[in-house]
């Protein structure tokens, strides 16, 4: 996997291997934002392109060549100097977060934990059309970070499925959509959610790795 961008953390605790959603690669501002804001809080975290983003298609690849580039993205960060000998979550936002899911249930990847930036439950106005028959067979510590007008899957959706999942946790985005956006007139600014979104997720890894 020779696209994994590395973002540095000082005595990291832990490492975080993070894939962008279908519509947008690794140099995203989300995925950028996202993934520096975790390694300044003591995680050291990476990110990578799918296959069909790094040969700049628009149509994602296969599920089954999305799930290979998640399993040689894992070997790759472990191959790394920087990553060796962490606790290793793995996640990302929209498809990549599920394809991360997706693999971990077929042929487990050995993580510490998966973190997942906007589940895409089901397509927009196709609830029926459900992405979370393999969840439930998941060991590994799951945290959703969910909108609460996700068109993907509100985070009442989301909620709804935790009875069924062996340890599960969700942190809800107030008036978040599938980016996490929030109404201007909401009383709390977009800055503030992203910090509370990100200090969730460390608090969450650092929770995990000393159960």
């Amino acid at each position: 996997m020779g696209n994994l961008t590395l973002y540095p953390s000082e005595s990291p605790a832990a490492a975080l291997l993070l894939a962008h959603g279908a519509g947008a690669g690794q140099q995203s501002p989300f995925m950028v934002s996202t993934a520096r804001a975790i390694a300044a809080r003591g995680i050291i975290a990476g990110t990578f392109d799918f296959p069909y983003m790094e040969a700049r298609r628009k149509v994602p690849d296969p599920a089954a060549v999305l799930e290979e580039a998640w399993r040689a993205a894992v070997a790759s960060a472990r191959g790394m100097e920087a990553f060796r000998d962490l606790p290793l979550f793995v996640g990302g936002k929209s498809m990549g977060g599920r394809i991360a899911s997706q693999a971990e249930a077929a042929e487990a990847l050995h993580v510490a934990g998966l973190i997942f930036l906007g589940y895409p439950l089901h397509p927009p106005g196709k609830p029926q059309q459900r992405r979370d028959a393999h969840l439930p067979s998941i060991t590994a510590p799951m945290l959703f970070v969910q909108g609460s007008r996700d068109a993907f899957g509100t985070a009442e959706e989301i909620r709804d499925l935790l009875p069924r999942l062996p340890r599960a946790e969700l942190h809800v985005v107030e008036g978040g959509d599938h980016s996490f956006k929030v109404p201007k007139t909401g009383g709390t600014s977009q800055a503030r959610v992203n910090e509370e979104i990100n200090d969730r997720i460390v608090a969450f890894i650092r929770a995990s790795i000393q159960n």
